[in-house]
């Protein structure tokens, strides 16, 4: 549960006040909340390609579930904080995973990975992180 703390604290709820598999609920939603707002910042990124390739929403979101990975590392890598060596060695995987999500080679990783290479974009973009929690606990609140 390492990872909840910090989403928990990110909206202001305290873990410890839920039980084990409200807690394991909790984490599922949050982290499926701030992949939703990722993914809405990244669609805005994409916004005049997408209207370039003439792209309708399924295949909008059909691009950004494939390269959602690939551009959380490469905002990573981009932030100078860290190189792949450096995300490999703190997500114990090996670097060549790493380079194959970077690539685009492997759009499938586990969800062990996913979360791992989330913690470490969560620690990169702090502030977009804690912005994401206002606002999932201002829509929590309504």
């Amino acid at each position: 549960m390492a990872a909840m703390e910090p989403l928990c604290i990110l909206i202001g709820l305290d873990p410890k006040k839920f039980t084990k598999e409200e807690n394991q609920l909790l984490e599922a939603e949050l982290f499926r909340k701030i992949c939703d707002e990722l993914k809405g910042i990244m669609r805005q990124e994409y916004k005049q390609y997408f209207e370039m390739m003439k792209f309708n929403k399924d295949q909008e979101d059909t691009m950004l579930e494939e390269t959602f990975l690939q551009n959380i590392l490469n905002h990573i890598i981009s932030s100078g904080k860290y190189t792949a060596h450096g995300i490999a060695f703190y997500t114990d995987m090996h670097v060549d995973v790493i380079d194959e999500l970077t690539s685009g080679r492997n759009t499938k990783p586990t969800a062990l990975c996913f979360r791992k290479i989330m913690e470490v974009d969560r620690e990169v973009r702090t502030e977009l992180y804690q912005a994401i929690g206002k606002k999932i606990a201002v829509e929590l609140k309504n």
